[in-house]
């Protein structure tokens, strides 16, 4: 229960993937969580799971990263119902695959603002509890694409590129009022949306040329957002942790 007495917020957890798996096993370390998404019915059918399996209270509160009123309110109705916001955890991301020549400004909008606008959103709306507390944590997902520049992506390597630079300048303001910024960048992670859409022989090639023989699972990346967000990584500050399966190495 390495987390017993903190308030966690996930954004994009209610699907298949990385928050859902973030948000439970933050709650079952002994975290209050916030199961924040833009399906709302969903978000509440996990927030009752959560609490039903780990006791700890688990709000569902609807978001969309890219309305900042939505996120105000998000951080709002937190701190209102549960008093304090020590995580953050900025999942929401999406990718929408097209040549530049071919791309519309509307797909590049979109990209942008749910994985970069809406990171900056979050954590200028928990800030200012964080610095009154003098204490927070917070992580950043940015992806191995914004390193290696993957095609018809542009916009997604974009964003997630300048999530790395946004953590690194994040850290650096707030780090001596007690909060840490730190992101992750994972390498292709099993979820069933990805098994819907990624050809099982796709999956298998990128499975034999990963070091470790296989995609990662939500969990790997839990549980680096896990050890970034507690305590046994007090002295880590700034960085943007590869989890790869060591397909790619920083």
């Amino acid at each position: 229960m390495i987390l017993e007495g903190k308030v966690a917020i996930v954004t994009a957890s209610a699907g298949a993937g990385i928050g859902r798996a973030t948000v439970s096993m933050l709650a079952r370390e002994g975290a209050d969580v916030v199961v924040s998404d833009t399906h709302e019915q969903r978000a509440q059918a996990l927030a009752g799971e959560i609490q039903k399996e780990t006791g700890r209270k688990a709000l569902a509160i609807p978001c969309d990263v890219r309305d900042k009123k939505q996120v105000e309110d998000l951080a709002a109705r937190t701190l209102d119902q549960l008093g304090r916001i020590d995580i953050l955890v900025n999942n929401a991301g999406i990718n929408k695959l097209a040549p530049v020549h071919e791309m519309d400004d509307e797909t590049w909008d979109l990209v942008i603002n749910i994985n970069l606008r809406g990171t900056f959103y979050c954590c200028r709306a928990v800030l200012p509890t964080m610095i009154a507390q003098k204490s927070g944590a917070i992580v950043n997902l940015s992806s191995v694409a914004g390193w290696l520049g993957g095609a018809t992506e542009s916009h997604y390597c974009a964003a997630k590129a300048g999530i790395v630079a946004f953590t690194k300048s994040l850290a650096n303001e707030v780090s001596r009022q007690g909060i840490r910024v730190n992101a992750i960048a994972p390498g292709l992670i099993y979820n069933e949306f990805l098994a819907r859409i990624y050809p099982k022989e796709e999956l298998d090639k990128i499975s034999d040329q990963t070091p470790l023989g296989r995609v990662g699972e939500p969990d790997d990346i839990a549980k680096t957002i896990l050890y970034l967000v507690s305590d046994q990584s007090s002295f880590v500050v700034g960085e943007t942790v590869c989890v790869s399966g060591g397909l790619y190495m920083h």
